[in-house]
């Protein structure tokens, strides 16, 4: 497919809202297929029910939850396979799994990281906010309220995982982990920074827009989905 193309396409899914190891599942079924070259460069944008996971080099002593905290919730925890500590997504929260190819873009894991901040930088901006990077941690901050967290994998150079951008998340989730084993640093959301609730689809369509510039694609391919029982059927809307 890779060498067919004339143009540089981006299949866009979303997938709502949506069980965390269901999305996972998902995600190695498009990386495998990617990695093969069956399909052009995909991103997932969604939201999920309230989960914790940790990193390949998460401290497990971040997660100070209590079992009755996450019973309360109804919290679930996964240990996974991206970079990075502990984090938090539940509902309100506009999580995005791109699954690219970074030889069509940049073999560079770094300037991958440093375009999704821009990305996320980009959408900040249109709501009037002013946001930027912090040196020592990946991700996107409003001083020292971090709004966005940033945790990837990168195999073969076809990418995994990615960042979850808070919308009108519930912040009070946030207290039963250390997010991203940063001590001492508070989160934020669009919501909490602007005084008002947002329309998440509204910020989906400018994050998809702020994605196609950043990674320079040429057109974008909205997929839709259908999900029947346990699984995720999807079917290419006819051109």
């Amino acid at each position: 497919m890779d060498n067919q193309s004339t143009s540089k396409i981006l299949n866009y899914l979303d997938l709502g809202i949506i069980d965390y190891k269901k999305a996972w599942n998902l995600q190695k079924e498009f990386f495998e297929k990617r990695v093969n070259g069956l399909i052009p460069d995909s991103i997932f944008l969604l939201e999920h029910p309230n989960t914790y996971t940790l990193g390949k080099t998460a401290d497990r002593k971040n997660l100070i939850g209590s079992q009755s905290f996450l019973d309360k919730h109804n919290i679930k925890v996964y240990d996974i396979d991206r970079g990075g500590d502990i984090t938090y997504h539940g509902p309100g929260q506009l999580v995005g799994y791109p699954i690219l190819n970074l030889k069509n873009w940049a073999p560079d894991t770094d300037k991958y990281l440093r375009g999704l901040e821009e990305v996320i930088i980009s959408v900040c901006s249109e709501f009037g906010l002013e946001c930027g990077r912090k040196p020592k941690y990946t991700g996107v901050w409003i001083g020292e309220r971090k709004i966005c967290a940033i945790g990837i994998k990168v195999s073969r150079w076809v990418t995994m995982h990615g960042f979850a951008l808070n919308v009108n998340t519930d912040l009070d989730m946030f207290n039963g982990i250390i997010p991203c084993g940063i001590k001492g640093k508070q989160v934020t959301s669009l919501e909490m920074e602007l005084g008002r609730k947002l329309d998440i689809n509204e910020v989906k369509n400018i994050l998809i827009n702020k994605f196609q510039l950043v990674f320079d694609y040429d057109n974008v391919n909205k997929l839709p989905v259908h999900e029947r029982s346990d699984k995720i059927q999807l079917e290419e809307e006819k051109r």
